[in-house]
């Protein structure tokens, strides 16, 4: 069998397949929804729909970003699926509420960036990065003030502009190495 070597292909033509500047819609205005240092777009959406999505998915990193539980229940469908739903985490909405009380009990300055967000078909996909101190309580530990920076990826599946799936990777090995949790 032979491959073709193909050129690559020139941002001039690519910018006709997505967006790469784009006006964020209305919950981005908010001076508390984090904004994406990058977000792609395939520019064959139709207007209404990506903004749907892209609501859904600020509302959302918003909740992460400020602990308020009514972005999480605005943004997550009330039939919500995790899709690889942690051991012990409820299934539906309550899952992310619990995971975030846990996590801000531990690190109460818990911050999110979003450091790229891509937007497809009926997905959202965010390359996120939280930070905070871990000045609380994890479990039996109390913290100490550390600095806590680990990183993950979120793939929603918008239905209705509403979070209906979420697909995430968590780097937890970082995140209980800086909680004393896992030995280095």
């Amino acid at each position: 069998m032979k491959f073709a070597r193909i050129a690559p292909v020139p941002a001039w033509i690519v910018s006709g397949l997505i967006l790469t500047v784009y006006a964020l819609p209305s919950l981005a205005a908010a001076d508390d929804a984090p904004r994406p240092e990058h977000i792609v777009v395939d520019a064959s959406l139709p207007a209404a729909q990506r903004d749907r999505q892209i609501d859904a998915a600020l509302r959302y990193y918003r909740f992460w970003n400020k602990g308020d539980a009514s972005d999480a229940l605005a943004a997550l469908a009330p039939d919500f699926i995790d899709t690889n739903l942690p051991a012990g985490r409820a299934q539906g909405p309550g899952g992310p509420l619990q995971a975030a009380a846990v996590f801000r009990r531990a690190v109460p300055d818990l911050r999110l960036k979003v450091e790229e967000m891509i937007v497809a078909g009926d997905r959202v996909v965010g390359r996120l990065h939280f930070s905070g101190h871990f000045s609380g309580r994890f479990g039996q530990r109390q913290g100490d003030g550390r600095a806590i920076d680990f990183r993950a990826v979120d793939i929603y599946t918008i239905k209705s502009g509403r979070i209906a799936e979420n697909w995430h990777l968590e780097d937890n090995l970082s995140l209980l190495r800086q909680l004393g949790v896992v030995a280095d």
